[in-house]
């Protein structure tokens, strides 16, 4: 009987929702001011760094809202028959669930590619060198926009924004940093502003050390590079080794029993 109840809510529902007569999104939309408060701090940064700009964060955001909200509905369907506190509850986790669900899915693809971004770092760097040499700090850091990898572009643009504003301050150099916590990154962003306070006396003593940092960032990632291609061509060669001694095994095996069926 539930049961049945629970499919002919599910039916309406879905045949509103397709009709008009009942929308899901446009919920979501007259009530977003008060669903933008339950946006993470760092969604939109997860976002365009696994898409770039081609994804608008807001639109991802109101679909985890409404499959969170229709999660709930159909637990709450699901549950007619026997709604309790407690079924109430589960059925309030389970569209938190669903709505964590995709920021889970980001964040640890970020994380995932961590490594990615640790191996572009250098090689930025070093693009941005060449530019301090002829340019300003801030200058420079402008005109690397254009070249420097898809996932750097978002925070060089808020670092330079914060520069461009009167922030004269460590702290956008360092917020870049926290954005893309790899190795060394905060020590390179010191040594950044340290270098953009230089004076021009001193410029090429900074840039020295600013370059010598990078080339030893780059001798580290190629480094890793090649441990992880000896590691994978090790991994290869052990799971050939196991496959073949389970062969022969077998063969070993299905002998052994051909002799004593004789």
């Amino acid at each position: 009987m539930y049961l049945e109840i629970f499919a002919l809510g599910l039916i309406i529902f879905f045949l509103f929702n397709y009709t008009g007569r009942i929308s899901a999104n446009r919920f979501v939309l007259d009530n977003e001011v008060y669903f933008r408060k339950m946006k993470e701090s760092d969604y939109d940064f997860y976002v365009k760094a696994k898409y770039g700009d081609s994804v608008n964060p807001d639109f991802l955001f109101n679909k985890r809202i409404r499959n969170g909200l229709i999660t709930i509905l159909v637990l709450v369907c699901f549950f007619i028959g026997n709604l309790t506190y407690i079924t109430l509850i589960f059925s309030l986790i389970g569209g938190y669930l669903v709505f964590k669900m995709d920021y889970s899915n980001l964040k640890k693809y970020y994380k995932l590619h961590l490594h990615e971004i640790d191996s572009m770092l250098p090689h930025y760097l070093k693009s941005l060198e060449i530019l301090i040499q002829h340019y300003t700090v801030p200058v420079a850091l402008g005109k690397s926009i254009e070249d420097a990898p898809p996932i750097f572009k978002e925070g060089l643009q808020e670092l330079i924004n914060e520069i461009n504003a009167g922030n004269d301050r460590i702290d956008p150099y360092m917020n870049f940093a926290k954005m893309y916590p790899v190795r060394d990154s905060m020590r390179m962003m010191r040594l950044l502003y340290r270098l953009s306070l230089g004076r021009q006396e001193h410029k090429q003593e900074q840039l020295l050390a600013f370059s010598k940092t990078i080339s030893n960032l780059q001798q580290k990632a190629r480094e890793t590079k090649y441990k992880e291609r000896l590691e994978k061509m090790e991994g290869k060669t052990m799971h050939m080794l196991i496959a073949t001694g389970l062969g022969v095994m077998v063969l070993l095996i299905l002998a052994v029993l051909m002799l004593m069926n004789m």
